[in-house]
């Protein structure tokens, strides 16, 4: 395959970054542009002055007030430098190819020649347009190397070296001639080579951190965003803690009211308990209600960024030791309701997270409610299964019932959207519907982490000392 040279232009441009879409931000002119102008000016007047007392500018015909009117203005330059970069570079370039041309003496001052440096430097660092940038500082180079080559080649440069160094022919490698124009060449490199150079690397400095602002604030505004999405999320999981709480309860309190009524006249003491009932329903639905508004004063509080506030403002979750009593509280009257908990080993449901148990209760919760309110069924059986293996752990909530849908209690179905919310929260499986052979099923399984495998058994699960048993 050829080797393909680089195209030197496409290289320039990237190199000056012409195809950027960034612009350095137009600087306003400061108070320290200002100072920077008077400062430099004195200063080159005092140069100026100290040059005269040298004898520097001996002979050159020219008066103090153009002199100093000259530096003045070229010191002024660097006021609107940052503002008007561009303009206040080919300004630069104009008042050094005047003034080399009338006075070349006061050109090369130092503090001339500052000005000059600097005004080509804040060209290239404060360029907006890099395209624009880059045709007006190689427009000047390009200008002020073809003046120096004229005034070597057409000019009387070589006479004027020739008359002050000429005797010193023979000193060098080369002749003064020959010296004095590669130096000159040198030194005008290094000076205009310098101040682009340094002028890009200021520019690129500027887009630097103007990308390290940018990522900073995108960085802030995602944590605010991940922020207000935890909130929203908790706010939600509240919703659907608060709906499970007060669709349970009161679906108790109704049942056990009616069973109250029924037999009040011919049993008062049956309905003396079932008063009971809902005495301690009613009493259970508001401490679980406060505990629920705890917890969302401390998403108010986190979203406030008072985290401090949280602490202690929730109540403990009700755990698989509530579901007996769950269950038992909806025995009303003619529904007969049943509990079993499966556990493989025996103690694995002591060993539930309680963000599972929690998924369990509120499901079984739901469920017996959505029963009590839109169903026939006369029996309802509860079965918690809890299964630990070293591949494929799970814990399981099955609630089924033998009734039919109960005609004009539709519900807003906001229950079962709940439970499939916390199943996917999860990432477990739910079934939910009415069984074939009669009744309806609501069935969640969560998987459960694997447990780490027994010391005293292999990784086949067969004990280490003696084989199968």
């Amino acid at each position: 395959m050829p080797y393909a040279r680089p195209n030197p232009v496409r290289r320039l441009g990237e190199h000056f970054a012409v195809d950027s879409d960034w612009m350095r931000p137009v600087q306003p002119v400061s108070r320290g542009d200002v100072t920077t102008g008077i400062v430099v000016g004195l200063a080159s007047v005092l140069t100026v002055e100290l040059s005269r007392g040298m004898g520097y500018f001996e002979g050159d015909g020219f008066s103090r007030w153009f002199q100093w009117t000259a530096v003045l203005v070229a010191a002024a330059l660097l006021v609107f430098r940052r503002r008007f970069p561009l303009g206040v570079a080919m300004l630069a370039a104009a008042h050094m190819f005047l003034l080399g041309v009338t006075d070349p003496a006061l050109m090369a001052q130092v503090s001339c020649q500052v000005v000059y440096f600097t005004c080509f430097y804040s060209a290239v660092a404060w360029g907006r347009d890099r395209r624009s940038m880059l045709a007006v500082v190689g427009l000047i180079t390009v200008f002020m190397f073809g003046w120096l080559a004229w005034q070597f080649a057409v000019g009387n440069a070589i006479q004027e070296v020739t008359k002050q160094v000429g005797k010193y022919a023979g000193y060098g490698w080369l002749s003064p001639v020959a010296s004095n124009i590669i130096l000159t060449f040198l030194v005008n490199v290094v000076f205009f080579g310098g101040a682009v150079a340094l002028g890009q690397v200021s520019w690129r400095n500027a887009l630097q951190r103007e990308r390290l602002r940018t990522q900073s604030a995108t960085i802030a505004e995602q944590s605010e965003s991940l922020r207000r999405k935890a909130v929203i999320e908790e706010r939600l999981r509240i919703a659907r803690e608060l709906h499970d709480v007060v669709a349970h309860h009161v679906s108790v309190i109704g049942i056990q009211a009616a069973a109250a009524r029924r037999v009040l006249d011919r049993d008062p003491a049956a309905a003396k308990g079932a008063l009971g009932e809902i005495e301690g329903s009613s009493r259970d639905a508001v401490t679980q209600m406060r505990g629920l508004l705890g917890t969302l004063r401390a998403v108010d509080d986190v979203a406030a960024g008072d985290p401090a506030r949280t602490e202690g403002s929730r109540a403990p979750e009700p755990g698989l030791e509530a579901l007996p009593d769950l269950v038992a509280l909806h025995r009303v009257g003619a529904v007969s309701t049943a509990y079993d908990l499966v556990e493989d080993p025996a103690g694995s449901a002591d060993r539930l997270p309680g963000a599972v148990a929690l998924s369990l209760v509120r499901t079984v919760q739901e469920a017996l409610a959505n029963v009590s309110r839109h169903s026939t069924a006369t029996e309802v059986r509860v079965v918690v299964r809890v299964v630990e293996r070293q591949v494929g752990s799970y814990a399981e909530v099955e609630v089924l019932d033998n009734g039919r849908p109960r005609p004009g209690t539709s519900g807003s179905g906001l229950g079962q959207l709940g439970i499939r919310e916390r199943v996917a929260s999860h990432r477990g499986q739910s079934e939910i519907g009415p069984r074939p052979a009669g009744g309806y099923r609501v069935r969640v399984r969560l998987p459960l982490g694997d447990p780490p495998p027994d010391p005293a058994h292999g990784a086949d699960g067969l004990a280490r000392a003696g084989g199968p048993s």
